[in-house]
């Protein structure tokens, strides 16, 4: 599969090389980050430089996302992750004419601070892979959209009980976004083993 999807690279370019920007949409519990690895390790194989953003490493501050209480779905959809940020330190510097000096993450939940990470360059040609919960409805300028879904039981039983007050949250994703329709890929996930997926459509 990340094979097949590395091949995408690049489609449609042309002029000068510029950057190519992929995004892994998912639950936490699909692992959008194992389909990230694999497909930088498929694009390096090809002798192009990658780099993998987790959207968790753009979490806004506790006394943001808690403002309203831990399980607040209403905040979890809208106000836990850094979306400005994630515009100026990852997709404004990828952009057509960018500095491709890209802030790999921003925040550590943890130890609720800065991380203080150095940016990372990133020339021209190479591909951004960011990857993460809610990626889609936000506009942000992917070359390449992948969804992993996995059904509401599936997602139950792979959710750990604290976080389950999530289940909600992306309940509401699913009909408010649509994100197996708005990817340009869909990856169906319920047995991680063998998942299965639409191709590029």
């Amino acid at each position: 599969m990340a094979a097949r999807l590395a091949e995408r690279y690049g489609e449609g370019a042309t002029g000068e090389p510029r950057w190519w920007r992929v995004g892994i949409d998912g639950a936490p519990a699909a692992g959008t980050d194992v389909l990230a690895g694999h497909l930088a390790e498929a694009l390096r194989e090809r002798g192009l430089p990658v780099l993998v953003v987790a959207v968790a490493g753009f979490l806004r501050p506790a006394s943001l996302r808690f403002e309203f209480g831990r399980q607040d779905v209403d905040q979890y959809l809208g106000g836990w992750y850094d979306t400005g940020a994630l515009w100026r330190e990852v997709f404004g510097p990828t952009d057509p004419g960018g500095s491709g000096r890209v802030l790999p993450d921003l925040w550590d939940p943890v130890r609720d601070r800065a991380t203080r990470s150095p940016y990372v360059e990133l020339p021209p040609g190479g591909a951004l892979i960011v990857h993460g919960p809610l990626l889609l409805g936000q506009w942000f300028p992917f070359d390449l959209s992948v969804h992993i879904g996995v059904s509401a039981g599936a997602l139950a039983r792979r959710t750990a009980e604290s976080e389950r007050w999530t289940l909600e949250a992306f309940a509401r994703y699913g009909r408010e976004v649509d994100p197996a329709e708005a990817a340009d890929v869909l990856v169906k996930a319920d047995d991680p083993a063998r998942p299965a997926w639409s191709g590029p459509k």
